[in-house]
């Protein structure tokens, strides 16, 4: 067994990637403290919403900061074994959780259009409370299987991954064992994720947007559409890098190409999603303009 891995990555860095991250956490930061200090969001959409850029928080964490100094430094891309243990099963935790509170804000979309006058008593607190915790324990269990089966493989050949951080497939690479099993547990446990909760966002969509079409306000078309349109942007970024990622052709890990691909749902969709909701979002803005005003004030 290898001692520990280093982490190839990429090669050079600006101080672009360093404001991009610092803006990312700040961003993410003020849509939670808004939601804490507005009363008028105190509803399920901003409540998913708050909790959603906590968890991009966690996410990122897992991965940029050991990113952006490991291009810092070459002594920053050596990680230990137990390390990138932790950092595959804290990624995969948030990643997977991630993946059912996009479908949980789905389907309170979905009510929230389709079910108007039931909306209140089938999204009540407790409610929204388990779709929470459920997606952590689901995310907490594809973490835990995953991590389990990939570092219980002899690693006896090269300890260098071929990517900035402890991702399955790379991992998979260096081992010197037969991975069919691996390959296996990553297509059902990653299938029932990524693949399961997709189902369950784009199912609880084509209800929205059919419900959405039936309405004869071209006002009402509009403002139903503005309403998802922001969290149907961040379902394609990540589902479709992630699906491509995990599910994709095995050419891309010959060509090097799988950097690139995690990097669309390890970091640009983090980044991007903060910005996204925010800035499509009125109340969201209008909130955090008078948050910084009385900030001011003070």
């Amino acid at each position: 067994m290898v001692p520990g891995f280093i982490l190839l990555g990429f090669s050079g860095i600006t101080q672009h990637e360093v404001s991009l991250f610092l803006i990312f956490l700040v961003r993410n930061l003020s849509i939670i403290i808004t939601y804490k200090l507005s009363p008028s969001l105190h509803t399920p959409m901003y409540f998913f919403l708050a909790n959603f850029s906590l968890l991009e928080i966690l996410y990122v964490s897992c991965t940029v900061p050991k990113m952006l100094s490991s291009l810092l430094s070459d002594c920053s891309k050596v990680i230990s074994f137990s390390g990138c243990a932790m950092q595959m099963y804290c990624f995969l935790l948030f990643g997977g959780t991630e993946c059912y509170m996009l479908a949980a804000m789905a389907y309170d979309r979905y009510n929230a259009i389709c079910h108007p006058l039931l909306y209140t008593l089938i999204m009540r607190e407790i409610v929204c409370i388990r779709h929470i915790v459920g997606s952590y324990v689901i995310g907490a269990a594809n973490a835990l299987i995953h991590t389990v089966f990939t570092f219980s493989l002899p690693f006896c050949g090269s300890n260098k991954i071929d990517h900035f951080f402890c991702d399955i497939p790379p991992m998979l690479e260096l081992s010197c064992k037969d991975i069919w099993v691996n390959e296996l547990v990553v297509f059902i446990v990653s299938g029932c994720v990524i693949i399961g909760s997709f189902v369950v966002t784009m199912i609880s969509y084509i209800e929205i947007i059919s419900k959405i079409l039936k309405l004869r306000s071209a006002l009402g078309k509009k403002k139903s559409f503005a309403t998802c349109s922001s969290h149907l942007i961040v379902v394609t970024i990540f589902y479709g890098s992630g699906i491509f990622m995990y599910f994709g052709p095995k050419s891309i890990y010959r060509i090097g190409q799988k950097s690139l691909v995690s990097l669309m749902y390890t970091v640009i969709a983090p980044l991007l999603n903060p910005f996204i909701y925010s800035l499509r979002n009125k109340d969201v803005k209008s909130n955090m303009k008078n948050m910084f005003l009385q900030l001011l004030q003070i």
